[in-house]
């Protein structure tokens, strides 16, 4: 070969390697299709949820009004252990103030906890809101049940769970009321009298205790319907509300959560946030079975911190919260694991004009 003859041109390599793919794929079998992406799946229902929340639930099917209500912490609030006619009343302990709060360090919520949780604010986004006057009350009826144990000691041992009504001011301007069988009625938020002195050896001077203004652990109803409805921004507001006193931060922020999902009757978007912002708290993970003060079983998430677990209950159907139990996990003096420390169920959440007004009576 000289210098004028004329070259045969080369194959180009990426044109060459292009034909051999496609003669391969003929004589290969087709690729299996792929299933679903769990993780595609959450952020579908993420990007659902906030178009519900933004236009308020939209055309979205509403299901029937879901109705309930716990007993709680918020009408009659207990310390970690209160003496009643020589019975100690065991409540979810924390850490003693100034402690750390390592329990949860690193700990994302799960996977499972995180789908719990949106199904469940999926369900309140599109539930009809309340319709509390300003001057009116929230009804809530519940059952309940805590745990005590003798002065003297011992295990801890639960009572078999009674009936629990209340009635909370939606305002806060007007005292409300508590009744439990085998009790006399009791005024919530009447003003407390007290006695001032103005001086040394003056006569003591009769007045009230000013209430303390609403807040994520003194709510009312006007107040939890002014909650931010971003779950990133209600989750500082929750921690930063709850987390002065010191101990775990991320329990604090998870029970304050469960107080107002169970004993306040918010507007479906805020109802909303407070299960997303549940979502994002580390450690929160998922019991495959529970049941709550009535029976009902159902899924649950919960959250372990200081050898007790908090469990909230919810509908396999629905996703409607059905109540809550508190469990020994760990090593505690509440008693051996697997004691039940307290258990509630929902079971009626209404709007009424006056105290002591029951619903469709």
């Amino acid at each position: 070969m000289n210098a004028f003859t004329p070259r045969t041109p080369r194959p180009d390599r990426a044109h060459a390697d292009a034909l051999l793919t496609a003669e391969l794929a003929e004589l290969l079998p087709p690729p299996p299709v792929p299933g679903p992406d769990p993780e595609r799946e959450r952020e579908l229902r993420h990007t659902v949820l906030r178009t519900a929340l933004a236009d308020g639930g939209g055309a979205a099917a509403r299901p029937p009004a879901r109705r309930g209500f716990r007993a709680g912490w918020i009408a009659a609030p207990l310390a970690a252990c209160a003496v009643v006619a020589g019975v100690v009343v065991l409540a979810p302990q924390d850490a003693p103030p100034g402690s750390p709060g390592r329990i949860s360090a690193g700990r994302q919520a799960s996977p499972e906890a995180v789908d719990v949780l949106s199904r469940a604010a999926f369900a309140a986004a599109a539930a009809p809101a309340p319709d509390v006057r300003p001057d009116g009350f929230v009804y809530v009826r519940s059952l309940v049940a805590h745990a005590g144990r003798d002065a003297s000691g011992g295990a801890a041992r639960l009572p078999e769970a009674h009936p629990r009504e209340v009635w909370l001011s939606a305002d806060g301007s007007r005292p409300g009321l508590l009744r439990e069988p085998g009790a006399a009625d009791s005024p919530l938020g009447a003003p407390l009298p007290v006695y001032e002195l103005d001086h040394r050896g003056a006569t003591p001077r009769r007045t009230t205790a000013q209430a303390a203004p609403p807040s994520v652990t003194n709510p009312t109803h006007a107040y939890v319907a002014t909650l931010p409805t971003d779950p990133e921004a209600l989750l500082r507001l929750i921690r930063d509300q709850t987390g002065r006193s010191g101990g775990d931060p991320d329990q604090r922020a998870f029970t304050a959560i469960g107080t107002l999902l169970a004993e306040t009757w918010a507007p479906p978007k805020v109802t909303a946030a407070l299960y997303e912002a549940a979502a994002r708290i580390p450690g929160v993970t998922v019991l495959p079975s529970a049941k709550d003060a009535a029976g009902r079983e159902g899924v649950a998430v919960a959250r372990t911190a200081h050898g007790e677990q908090t469990q909230w209950i919810f509908d396999r159907t629905s996703s409607a919260f059905l109540g809550e139990r508190t469990v020994v996990v760990g090593a505690t003096s509440a008693g051996p694991v697997g004691t039940v420390l307290g258990v509630s169920a929902v079971l009626a959440k209404a709007a009424v004009g006056a105290p002591g007004v029951v619903p469709g009576a």
